[in-house]
């Protein structure tokens, strides 16, 4: 019997790709749903893997598209537990799943700290799907705290010769479709030395007229290799660049994407930098304010990982106290 894990790219399969091994009382074989992309390809190399039609956000039309593929994958593998971090892709899966009486876990991402995304609160109306919080502050009966991905780091000192100058930098600001984050690359042009060697994953900001060699997506392989040689690290405040950064040893500047300025769809990601920030695993700047002496702090400080995470807190199949509505 398998246990399928369900997830958008982005941080929401960063997410599920680190908590599945801390899951308390669901083991494999595991078999993944996402949508085919350079992150996807890299991140889940020699696992079992099926390619399903993107869902954007707010899309119905590509949920509906989900759904007869959900239903072949679910019979095909003998699936007996599905598990997802999100996002909307997740919900034909799992009314397909409750309506078969299979075991369901919802885990609510991490960059939502003060309540549920739109897809959790769809999942309500899911009976018998088990809800899971990452933040004690908004759990509740609807809603169990299982644990956080960020549990699994802390704090750590940096290089014992921090720089003095910035030689080399990563700067990464996802693949979310529709939205540029101009302002950050803008800033950075003027502030990073010239002669630094800089990567830059800039997904959808035009960069056409800048003195940057943008990519849209990096595979997350190499994206790593290259944090790793960093001197530091500035992102978009999304989770899955802070945890690519994390795992690399770094503690990275975090620039929240702003509503105001047409760069996301919500201000979470203000949110994400400064819980991120609080935890000692990040620096966090706005991108207008952003100034060489963040750069050179973040390259002075590093983040640790723990060999051995707490376990993230599921329900047992059959417990249903955490599904009621």
């Amino acid at each position: 019997m398998t246990t399928l894990l369900v997830a958008s790219t982005g941080g929401h399969l960063k997410q599920l790709h680190r908590l599945r091994r801390r899951l308390r009382g669901i083991d494999g074989p595991f078999r993944w749903a996402t949508f085919d992309t350079a992150q996807a390809r890299s991140l889940l190399a020699g696992e079992e893997v099926e390619y399903v039609p993107f869902v954007g956000g707010r899309d119905p039309l590509n949920v509906a598209r989900n759904l007869p593929r959900a239903r072949r994958i679910l019979r095909r593998h003998g699936v007996r537990t599905v598990v997802s971090t999100g996002s909307a892709v997740a919900l034909p899966y799992f009314a397909l799943a409750r309506a078969k009486q299979l075991d369901c876990h919802y885990i609510e991402s991490a960059a939502r700290i003060e309540g549920p995304s739109l897809t959790g609160r769809l999942m309500t109306a899911i009976p018998g799907v088990h809800r899971y919080a990452q933040y004690r502050g908004w759990a509740s009966r609807r809603w169990s705290y299982g644990g956080s991905v960020f549990d699994a780091f802390e704090p750590a000192a940096g290089p014992a010769s921090p720089p003095s100058t910035v030689r080399s930098a990563v700067v990464t600001l996802g693949t979310y479709r529709g939205y540029g984050f101009r302002r950050l690359i803008e800033r950075l042009t003027r502030i990073l030395p010239a002669e630094a060697e800089v990567l830059w994953q800039t997904g959808e900001t035009d960069v056409e007229d800048l003195p940057v060699e943008g990519r849209f997506a990096i595979p997350e392989a190499e994206l790593s290799a290259a944090m790793r040689e960093a001197d530091v690290v500035v992102a978009h405040a999304g989770v899955g660049a802070a945890l690519a950064a994390f795992e690399a040893g770094k503690c990275p500047i975090l620039a929240p994407r702003r509503l105001a300025q047409g760069e996301h769809v919500d201000d979470h990601q203000i949110q994400i930098a400064g819980e991120l920030a609080a935890r000692g695993l990040a620096i966090a700047a706005d991108a207008d304010e952003l100034g060489g002496d963040d750069l050179l702090a973040a390259a002075a400080r590093g983040v640790a990982e723990s060999a051995e995470p707490p376990l993230f807190a599921t329900r047992a199949p059959g417990d249903r106290a955490a599904a009621r509505q």
